[in-house]
């Protein structure tokens, strides 16, 4: 860092002009109110210490000491007093720093690593008064411009010590900080916070004309001054370009003007069970302390659990929501999107600290729709009666047809296993009716992964026998208007008991049954199985089930999809699934929403058994298989 276009006589005149003791201190307490600086050293003072040190001071600290030979920090805890040209002198590890970091540098330590282990006997040590901290310039970490890398250790923490490029770097962070340290004190009002204050203010209006990504360096320049709302708006620009994270916005849940977007986002963590400080009371109760009523906090809390949570904003804006809810709830991800995208103008601030529509966010149908990309974009979409270009959208996540299904997942893995049922033309909620278990009806959003996860097994469940096969499946409506009930980890294997759910399913139209079966463990296993059957009014038309070479079909099966010319022996088990996937949907127009069952949240149903009961002289194993968690 070059200090060539620094001027240390103007920064540091100002740090003197604005200093003020912290909130609540005792401004007669000595030295808290006397000024920082001292007067500077002279050049005949600064080059005898070089010569006593042996070395040529760093330009930046050179700089400094011929404007003011030392420094009162003041930090809460840690450096408190820098020392002049006279004080200053070689660390020489008094402690035996070094052995303790070299020890643990390893076979193949990293640059920075072996550089923090051997500034210990190289540092010079600048504060004459800290508590147990050490202000410390290292010549063997030094950059293209001479300048040492400074080093604080605070001693009583245990952790590393902090790492800043120069000493002047480290005097800014020093002056943020003395600047942040005074922000609750109401007469610290200066040059200094006036322009921050106006950097957030510009920053709101840029954000909300679209142009975040001016405004993060605005925002991130205003927190590290502790400049109020700064912390907030930055928030949610941060929680936008990555939706899964967590964030915090204060006191902004408890405001009646922010609190249906607000409270809900912060319930997200605790509802997904990653609380770690005590649980729901704590949590509770930090949303109390914060000023929110706890049955309303309590509230939230329990629909963001169950997953019946809506996120309802009022006007257009919250209308375009309510049909984006309608297609997403069945799958129809990327319409969703789309509506949402053409509604983003429309949306409205609750007040001037909301920038952005966060509480889609903690909608359990419309939030997991929110990628990095899509956020983005709302990002850079104008809104809240701000103008300005539109972005460029983003490409549709949903591949057309089935294919899908033998690509790799976020495990790197094609589904190990599924299957569907589509019924053609009929309102997605009629399926538990028609496939359903005695009394089931469709749950609340939920991640279909986990559902099938945590569904219990038949040994657990009273009443079901153990060679039943209840399925937990996804529930929505396909672009070619098929119904459709989607298990995607079926772990099953198709055997002589099995039951196709095609007749039952077809009393309304046509339905189709595809079971791909689970992949087995090792090469020398049986190969896995693919099964279809198609059925309408009640009445098998015609079916098939392929396993390696042996094909067994029934009834007239149309050219098209002949297992006999879609299953070749002579190519792969991927090969032919991906032949059989394309060739339902160019015959029947079948589909699946990938983005909704893979990452989204749909209802859920248990069906009906897909094996059937033994008759005389049949038998049946079941294996359970119990995971431990250490």
């Amino acid at each position: 860092m070059s200090s060539e276009s620094f001027n240390w006589h103007e920064f540091l005149g100002r740090w003197q002009e604005e200093w003020v003791p912290r909130a609540g201190e005792d401004e007669d307490d000595g030295q808290t109110v006397v000024p920082p600086g001292r007067p500077g050293a002279d050049e005949a003072a600064i080059a005898a210490a070089e010569e006593r040190l042996g070395r040529r001071l760093p330009p930046s600290y050179r700089e400094f000491l011929a404007v003011s030979d030392g420094w009162h920090v003041d930090q809460t805890a840690g450096v408190y007093q820098l020392g002049g040209a006279a004080d200053i002198n070689w660390f020489q590890d008094p402690y035996d720093m070094a052995p303790l970091y070299e020890e643990n540098l390893g076979d193949n330590p990293r640059r920075e690593d072996v550089l923090l282990a051997g500034m210990w006997q190289r540092a010079l040590r600048l504060e004459t008064d800290s508590d147990m901290s050490y202000a410390l310039l290292d010549p063997g970490d030094s950059d293209q411009d001479s300048e040492w890398a400074l080093y604080v250790y605070k001693g009583w923490s245990g952790e590393l010590p902090d790492r800043y490029p120069s000493f002047r770097a480290y005097m800014e962070a020093m002056y943020r900080g003395f600047h942040s340290d005074r922000v609750e004190r109401a007469d610290f009002v200066n040059a200094t916070t006036r322009a921050q204050d106006a950097h957030v203010e510009e920053a709101r209006l840029l954000a909300l004309r679209g142009r975040y990504e001016e405004a993060l360096p605005l925002l991130e320049e205003a927190l590290s001054f502790g400049r109020p709302q700064s912390a907030v708006l930055l928030n949610q620009l941060r929680h936008l370009l990555a939706p899964r994270s967590s964030r915090d916005y204060g006191n902004l849940a408890a405001d009646p003007r922010y609190l249906p977007e607000i409270l809900p986002v912060q319930a997200m963590t605790p509802a997904r069970g990653e609380w770690r400080l005590g649980g729901d009371d704590h949590w509770l109760g930090m949303m109390t302390a914060r000023g929110a009523a706890r049955k309303t906090a309590e509230a939230v809390l329990s629909t963001m659990r169950d997953g019946t949570h809506r996120y309802a904003p009022p006007g257009p804006w919250g209308r375009a929501v309510a049909e984006a809810r309608e297609s997403a709830r069945w799958g129809a991800t990327d319409a969703a999107w789309r509506v949402l995208r053409d509604a983003l103008p429309l949306w409205e601030a609750p007040g001037p600290l909301l920038i952005a529509p966060i509480g889609l966010l903690a909608d359990p149908v419309l939030g997991p729709l929110i990628t990095p990309e899509r956020g983005r974009e709302i990002l850079a979409t104008p809104r809240a009666g701000e103008r300005g270009p539109a972005p460029e959208p983003v490409p549709d996540l949903d591949p057309p047809g089935l294919a899908w299904l033998t690509e790799p997942a976020a495990n790197r893995q094609p589904l190990d296993g599924y299957r569907c049922v589509w019924v053609e033309g009929i309102d997605p909620s009629r399926l538990p009716a028609l496939i359903g278990e005695e009394g089931a009806e469709l749950s609340a959003p939920a991640d279909p992964r986990k559902a099938s996860w945590r569904a219990p097994k038949p040994h657990e469940r009273e009443g079901v026998e153990l060679w039943e096969d209840r399925a937990v499946v996804a529930v929505g409506r396909t672009a070619e208007a098929w119904a459709f009930a989607f298990d995607g980890h079926c772990h099953h294997h198709l055997n002589k008991l099995f039951l196709s759910p095609a007749a039952a399913a077809s009393s309304s139209g046509r339905a189709v049954v595809v079971w791909r079966d689970a992949r087995r463990s090792s090469p020398g296993d049986h190969p896995a199985a693919f099964h279809l059957s198609v059925a309408e009014q009640g009445e098998e038309l015609y079916a098939f089930t392929v396993r390696g070479t042996e094909i067994q079909r029934s009834g007239a099966i149309p050219q098209a999809l002949d297992p006999a010319r879609l299953f070749r022996p002579e190519d792969t088990e991927l090969d032919c699934e991906l032949r059989m996937l394309e060739a339902l949907y160019t015959e029947l127009g079948l589909s699946l929403p990938r983005f909704a069952l893979t990452q989204g949240t749909l209802r859920t149903f248990t069906t009906r058994s897909w094996t059937r009961a033994p008759r005389a002289g049949e038998g049946f194993a079941y294996i359970s298989f119990m995971r431990h968690r250490p």
